[in-house]
């Protein structure tokens, strides 16, 4: 590809390759990565911005064990886009990637791969073979990774990275642990907590929420006898059948109240809540039962009942189990208000149990659970089976011994294994844990130091969840992870907490290099207290605790650069997604909290979930949505990136990824844009003379372009204020404003801006020159950190246009500073004025869609209605603007509403003024429906209006806009006909006259000419500046050639050539024609248009004249032309190129059939043909070459 995509470093003297008119963007970004790799861009900003302003940004370290999807891109994005403002804005930014090696997910691929079923299969296979195998997956896909990231633009130092496996991370992460460790802030206990039967580990209790699921389970209602009444039974409800076995204790709430009932079909007598009775009986069904006795649930305290199942039932004499226990945690929503007690599967079981005695902190747990979640024999009945697939043969053997009342199934949500994706269980399992609770106050305090985007979050989401926090689990009963350095003697009461390499070797004598499991659970360490050697624990730390402990661990820290740590501490920026809340935000702030009292990071930004496209989460096995890179490879990553961020993800809302929104960002964005830069180029390319001073442009604060045309001050006022505000909002974090506003701006410049400057342009005017050049230069600036492909390529084009090029300092877009707004160059009234200007043209184009009526015929006048003096004359102040555009002749600015039947209309904001007025809402939509037109008057000035009983309406809670009778037309006499549309933004109501006019068709004919020769021209592959000849024939009952003469000169202002009739130049060689079209102007006959390129000689009509030839008819009767046919239109195309006489290719044949019927966006195939009938195809097989097709029709067809 030409103009830049093959080397991005074309000098203006080494010769400027004109732009194609089409682009395709992962080419170009290809280029551009060419070019930073060549340059090593990257390491090269780094090293400029060496000694400034350090700005320290944490990257959440992701695990390699899969490749990168939609989730980390967006989140990818964030921290690139931030980071490179940071940068730009004069700091120094190190950025290093970050990996999570270690924990549940690595493990999991190894079992599923080995076939490993619990810890007995490791320990045979011995830890060392087994971490080697965890160690060799880790850094599977991070080749993979660092391409996809560079491809997405993301700037982050991958050969500086950070891994949890590496000793220096794992020392850190010793030495994090024992300080919490000598603080006093780690114990060890049992609780219960999720456990994962999969990875056969407990989980914390952050992980458990992070994936639940609507499951269905079996609900039952199981019998307790009474040991002194045999025939009254307690009623228990359980969807967990698998704990019964484990059942020590019944629950009631003391103060509710408990019924005595006589089961009426079975004579059975229970005993449940009042309130529960629902759940075994019917409400209808009231002689289902009796009634016999009624009293609160403390009655029930201390009664004795048989054990459902025997297993344990030794422990009724030893500690007094199976009996009735009380407890206001006892709801009266669910079950029967009698809750079965296994204290060692159920937390709340655990405390009441606790607190009655039945067990003790140090009695052996009642589990006959393992690791692997099976029965052990302590459950002979059931040994070996899965617990949860021991449910249904636990509800058998109850039904068999009569115990079972009750047996249906229930839908809830369940917890289940953020990794495996299987059901967690609740399972008492001895762990280490951080006292989170202790520091609970400290937790809110902090959070409230930080910064977040959004900050709902903040205050709601991640607030509750602090207020709620329990200790943390930070132990993991795995083999690959950092070991905990804990050393213990065999009777449990001598602890050592080694805190670094060199201490374990001062203590054990022995030195290490490596952390894991396979180096150092050998190593012993002699007791001081004579009790013989201390051995490490078998735990190792849960990867969240060494994720936790990054800010720190990345840096060696305390061992390594301890003040470079200390001056950069908190981070400046860190960014994840809304998950993260009860993930790593919460591990950083614990530990960070828990070390120094202080929160980790100043800012975060949290972005939402990205879901398919049907709202579903996005799923490998589904394959419910696209590959990122395939996306990427046929739209471009900038592209990708402004979707994704250009969203409400940024507000942490939810996004359904549809790669058409991608596509559709490409066509109104980034070809827009690129035609502007080639605009440009081409208009600026045209004079040899064009320079702007200086080796980098607008980055020196060299000032902005002087200009008398309003339209240039406006783009230089806006495009400063754009620069304010983007300014203004980056440092607010607010991604999700800065980009609609940064779109606009693309909006403004290529829709506005060049659409209404386009003749000053072509004409090279200086000013309008000069103004587009720096307003494309501080867009490129500007665009960097979000669309960085899109902004180097756009620099590396201009800079060709400097008199003097860029040293290496300036070599990259990206090394320049970011500009800062020239407060000189805005004008917020020239603002006001355009973007009323833009609102009127804006209204008119829709009534002229709704009416048919296309912007090249003219119409009579254009009246805008509004109430604000100053908004009538910024309308005025723009008239011949407004009236080009909208192609009308007269333009009307009034107050006067009643002339043209337009009201006024109360808008209330349901919502606040609900909630406000409550109940008496509903007589004040009626008041507000029949306010007088002066009292909205009066409400639009004051901001105040107050209705009968003494109901205030204020600003904030109303808005008043402007109707037209009958929707959105109306009229006014003298037989015209009046269509409207209201800005309800504005409340600018704009009406056109749409009555016809003959004259006016006339000109609509003229401009209808001039856009046939336009695309011609265009098809004809000649820019705006290269000279033509423009030949002409006019056929048919209309006037086509009176009206091309009487708008003769209009036509030659647009098109800068005359058109010259056929009949009046004499002879003229038609061969020699670049192009020809034959086309039918509605209502008034065809017309034939003959383009010539007049660049290497003279080609006038005199020269052609000395030359023989005929004027041929409309078919093609020369043997180098074709003719076309494609439904009911035709068309003749020469067969040679005019250039060197050489006959075109059948592929490009094809090309110009494309082009001539506009069929490049059909999406279909074109396809050729001999025959009317379409049968015959013609091809580069069937046909030897396009020569034998002269003086032929040949037809059109798509498939």
């Amino acid at each position: 590809m030409s103009g830049g995509l093959n080397s991005l470093k074309t000098t203006a003297s080494a010769g400027r390759a004109p732009l194609d008119a089409s682009i395709n963007f992962p080419e170009m970004e290809e280029r551009v990565l060419e070019f930073w790799s060549k340059i090593d861009a990257f390491k090269t900003s780094l090293a400029q911005s060496k000694g400034k302003k350090r700005y320290t940004f944490y990257d959440g370290p992701p695990f390699a064990t899969g490749l990168p999807h939609y989730g980390h891109i967006l989140a990818g994005t964030i921290k690139d886009i931030v980071t490179r403002w940071a940068h730009q804005t004069g700091h120094y930014v190190e950025r290093r990637f970050g990996w999570d090696c270690h924990g549940l997910p690595v493990e999991y691929e190894i079992d599923k791969s080995l076939g490993i079923t619990g810890p007995q299969d490791i320990e045979k296979m011995g830890i060392k073979a087994y971490n080697d195998q965890c160690r060799a997956i880790v850094t599977r896909y991070c080749s993979e990774w660092e391409r996809i990231v560079k491809h997405i633009g993301r700037w982050i130092d991958f050969e500086n990275d950070y891994k949890t496996m590496y000793p220096s991370f794992m020392e850190s992460v010793w030495w994090v642990f024992s300080q919490l460790y000598h603080k006093g802030l780690v114990y060890r206990g049992v609780k219960v907590m999720p456990f994962s039967t999969a990875c056969s580990t407990p989980l914390s209790n952050f992980e458990a929420g992070q994936n639940y699921k609507m499951v269905d389970d079996p609900a039952i209602v199981v019998s307790f006898p009474l040991d002194n009444e045999p025939d009254v039974a307690l009623l228990a409800w359980t969807t967990t059948p698998w704990t019964l076995p484990s059942n020590l204790a019944l629950c009631v709430h003391p103060e509710m109240k408990y019924v005595r009932v006589r089961d009426a079909k079975t004579g059975s007598v229970y005993i449940m809540m009042e309130a529960r009775l629902c759940a075994l009986y019917k409400p209808e069904d009231t002689g289902a039962y009796e009634l016999l006795e009624q009293f609160p649930g403390s009655q029930l305290e201390g009664k004795t009942y048989k054990p459902l199942l025997p297993y344990f039932q030794h422990l009724k004499a030893e500690r007094g189990a199976f009996r009735v226990l009380c407890d206001t945690y006892v709801t009266d929503d669910s079950g029967t208000g009698i809750v079965h007690q296994a204290p060692y599967h159920g937390e709340d079981d655990y405390r009441v149990c606790l607190k009655y005695g039945i067990i003790a902190r140090d009695s052996k747990l009642v589990c006959p659970v393992d690791a692997s979640g099976k029965f052990t024999d302590e459950v002979p009945d059931f040994q070996g089976q899965h617990v949860k697939e021991a449910d249904k043969n636990i509800c058998d053997l109850l039904k068999k011994n009569g115990r079972l009342v009750n047996h249906s199934s229930i839908g809830h949500n369940y917890p289940f294994c953020w990794r495996s994706d299987t059901p967690l269980i609740y399972k008492a399992v001895p762990s280490w844990f951080v006292r989170v609770e202790d520091i609970g106050q400290q937790l809110l305090d902090n959070n409230q130091k930080s910064y977040w985007v959004p900050k709902y979050v903040q205050e709601k989401r991640f607030a509750n969840w602090l207020a709620g926090a329990r200790d943390w689990a930070i132990s993991r009963n795995r083999y690959w992870g950092t070991p905990m350095p804990l050393w213990v003697s065999e009777d449990g009461e001598e602890v050592v907490c080694v805190g670094s390499i060199d201490q374990l070797a001062e203590l054990s004598g022995v030195r290490v290099t490596d952390l894991h499991r396979e180096s150092v659970d050998n190593i012993e360490i002699p007791s001081k207290l004579g009790k013989g050697p201390l051995r490490r624990i078998p735990e190792v730390f849960d990867c969240w605790f060494e994720s936790g402990s990054m800010p720190y661990a990345q840096s060696h820290y305390p061992f390594e650069r301890a003040k470079d740590f200390e001056d950069a501490f908190p981070a400046d920026f860190i960014a994840e997604g809304i998950d993260q809340t009860r993930g790593w935000f919460y591990t950083l702030l614990v530990i960070s909290t828990a070390l120094f009292g202080k929160p980790p990071f100043r800012n975060l930004i949290v972005n939402g979930i990205v879901l398919a496209s049907d709202g579903q989460k996005m799923s490998k096995r589904k394959k419910n949505y696209p590959d990122p890179m395939k996306v990427v490879e046929s739209h471009g990553a900038d592209a990708l990136r402004l979707y994704l961020i250009n969203s409400p993800v940024v507000r942490a809302e939810n996004l359904r990824f549809n790669e058409s929104g991608v596509k559709d960002v490409v066509k109104d964005v980034f070809l827009p844009l690129y035609n502007s830069l080639r605009f440009f180029d081409q208009c600026a390319g045209s004079r040899a003379d064009f320079k702007q001073p200086g080796s980098v442009a607008g980055a020196g604060g060299g000032g902005h372009p002087d200009s008398d045309n309003v339209m240039d001050k406006w783009i230089l006022s806006y495009s400063q204020s754009v620069v304010r505000y983007v300014r203004e909002e980056m440092a607010a974090y607010r991604l999700y404003t800065v980009l609609p506003r940064l779109v606009s701006f693309v909006d403004n410049l290529t829709n506005w801006y060049i659409r209404m400057n386009r003749k000053r342009l072509r004409d090279a005017e200086p000013a309008a020159l000069n103004t587009l050049f720096y307003v494309l230069f501080e867009l490129s600036c500007l665009l960097a950190p979000f669309v960085p492909f899109t902004a180097e390529f756009f620099y590396q084009r201009l800079i060709t246009f400097l008199d003097k090029q860029p040293d290496e300092e300036a070599a990259s877009v990206h090394f320049l500073a970011l500009p800062c707004a020239d407060e000189s160059a805005i004008d917020d009234e020239i603002e006001f004025c355009v973007s009323h200007m833009q609102s009127v043209i804006s209204s008119g184009r829709i009534v002229r869609d709704r009416n048919t009526l296309p912007i090249k015929y003219p119409l009579s006048r254009v009246i805008v209605v509004h109430n604000d003096d100053r908004v009538l004359q910024a309308v005025q102040s723009m008239e011949s603007y407004i009236l080009e555009e909208l192609n009308v002749r007269q333009l009307l600015v009034t107050k006067d509403k009643e002339a043209y039947k337009v009201s006024l209309r109360a808008e209330p904001n349901h919502k606040l003024l609900g909630a406000k007025f409550r109940g008496a809402y509903k007589q004040i939509q009626e008041n507000l429906r029949a306010l007088p037109a002066a009292a909205l008057e009066e409400f639009q000035r004051t901001g105040r209006l107050e209705l009968p009983g003494g109901h205030v309406i204020e600003a904030a809670e109303m808005s008043v806009s402007l109707r037209a009778d009958s929707g959105d037309s109306g009229g006014s006499g003298g037989g015209s006909s009046l269509d409207c549309h209201v800005d309800q933004s504005l409340n600018l109501l704009v009406l056109l006259d749409i009555t016809p006019d003959a004259s006016m068709q006339r000109e609509g004919l003229a401009r209808e000419v001039v856009n046939r020769v336009q695309k011609l021209r265009k098809r004809a592959g000649l820019q705006p500046s290269d000279p033509i000849k423009i030949f002409y024939r006019a056929d048919g009952d209309g006037d086509l050639s009176g009206v091309v003469r009487e708008y003769a000169e209009f036509i030659y202002d647009t098109v800068r050539q005359p058109l010259v009739s056929l009949e009046e130049a004499g002879q003229v060689n038609l061969q020699q024609a670049m192009a020809h079209e034959q086309c039918k102007i509605k209502d008034s006959g065809s017309l034939d248009l003959w383009v010539f390129s007049t660049a290497s000689g003279d080609n006038s009509a005199q020269q052609q004249q000395k030359q023989s030839g005929k004027i041929p008819s409309s078919s093609a009767g020369s043997k180098d032309e074709v003719r076309l046919r494609f439904g009911q239109e035709e068309r003749v195309l020469k067969l040679r190129n005019p250039a060197d006489g050489s006959l075109i290719s059948m592929n490009r044949l094809l090309k110009e059939v494309e082009v001539l019927f506009n069929l490049i966006e059909s999406g279909q195939e074109v396809r050729l043909y001999r025959d009317a009938e379409l049968k015959t195809l013609l091809n580069a097989h069937t046909c030897d070459s396009a020569e034998e097709l002269g003086q032929k029709t040949v037809y059109v067809s798509l498939r």
